[in-house]
């Protein structure tokens, strides 16, 4: 039996879909260019313009080509609405909350800064929150249609809002980030933790790995087949507790290891980054030992491709961390993250964009 052809329904359906990619992409197109950049016939390209002006997706720039003389017809400019909807950008991290309003080519049109204390209150975060998203998206002037959120903190799969867990470095256990942006929001508020959101932006590199946050605090994601692993509740990767090799071979949890060697801010779970980085090579040795037992059990478990470490101490103890996992029996490549500026807003900005143009594409 022959298969079933497609309705034309559904062939208008993707059409549509086509153009308004290649807009997203183009910024402006004739029909003719739509035409020859989506593979479809002039009258086929002009039909869908029609109709996704007709939804409000589409407007003519009122610009046009040069005709005449031999240049053929004057062709105009079509380009996507300029109400077609933005998207929230947010994270949630010690030093602060960082909120970027997003257009649907991906320019960052609008950001804002409230800084928290240390150490943070929840009712102090949900206050920056609220402001540096009141601030971004005041006079928006289009429809905010989703917002993607990152928070240093595990995050409750099924709820979006903050867990907080024995020995975690900051206290922003109770926020909850989808009932602030809510109101602000026409679509779905996606919550993520921040080592995620890193792994996340790393992901171009392969389909399996581990990313090992070590900073501040500590964290670790998995990546199988290109998804970032969250886990029943969502809570893959909290390796704070892990067992490890600590000072004098003994076994401890990961987290203790740094109170062992004098490693802790005062009166605070938080790694003293500058501390550790200016540390002796004894010091560095016992943890590139302790990050070995955590990778040796992330292998096992997880069977990665490679191991890439990033945070604000892992890449410099890059080599501490590879003399361990040298030895182990099954070893795997260990390198330092590629992106060392802002991985985890660069993570959330590509997940609000990828999101807010498949929003604008199903309205098609």
């Amino acid at each position: 039996m022959d298969p079933a052809m497609p309705s034309q329904e559904l062939i208008r359906s993707l059409t549509d879909e086509h153009v308004l990619r290649a807009l997203m992409q183009h910024r402006r197109l004739t029909r003719a260019e739509l035409a020859t950049e989506i593979g479809i016939s002039k009258p086929t390209a002009g039909e869908s313009v029609r109709r996704l002006a007709e939804r409000g997706l589409v407007t003519d720039t009122g610009e046009r080509t040069p005709g005449g003389r031999g240049r053929g017809r004057v062709g105009s400019y079509y380009a996507l609405a300029p109400d077609v909807g933005v998207a929230l950008a947010v994270v949630i991290a010690p030093e602060g909350v960082v909120a970027e309003r997003l257009d649907i080519y991906g320019n960052t049109v609008a950001h804002a800064v409230r800084p928290i204390d240390r150490p943070t209150r929840p009712s102090q975060a949900a206050e920056a929150l609220q402001a540096a998203a009141g601030e971004v998206l005041a006079a928006c002037g289009q429809p905010v249609r989703l917002a993607v959120v990152s928070a240093a903190d595990p995050v409750d799969r099924a709820t979006g809002r903050l867990v907080q867990l024995p020995d975690s470095p900051f206290l922003v256990g109770d926020l909850d980030p989808v009932a602030i942006l809510a109101p602000h929001v026409a679509g779905t508020v996606v919550v993520d933790n921040d080592v995620n959101w890193a792994a996340r932006a790393e992901s171009g590199t392969g389909d399996d790995f581990c990313y090992l946050f070590l900073g501040e605090g500590l964290g670790c994601a998995i990546v199988s087949d290109g998804e970032v692993r969250r886990g029943h509740t969502g809570l893959v990767g909290e390796i704070a507790h892990l067992l490890t090799a600590g000072p004098g071979g003994r076994a401890i949890p990961f987290i203790e290891v740094f109170t062992e060697l004098s490693l802790r801010r005062p009166d605070s779970t938080a790694i003293n980054v500058e501390r550790l980085l200016t540390s002796d090579a004894g010091t560095r040795a016992a943890v590139g030992e302790a990050v070995g037992g955590v990778v040796a059990a992330v292998i096992a478990l997880a069977d990665p491709q490679e191991i890439v470490v990033g945070g604000a101490w892992g890449p410099a103890l890059v080599d501490d961390i590879r003399a361990q996992t040298a030895r182990m029996p099954r070893s795997v490549p260990v390198r330092a993250a590629d992106l060392t500026g802002e991985p985890v807003l660069s993570g959330v900005r590509a997940e609000a964009l990828s999101r807010l143009r498949s929003v604008i594409t199903a309205n098609s």
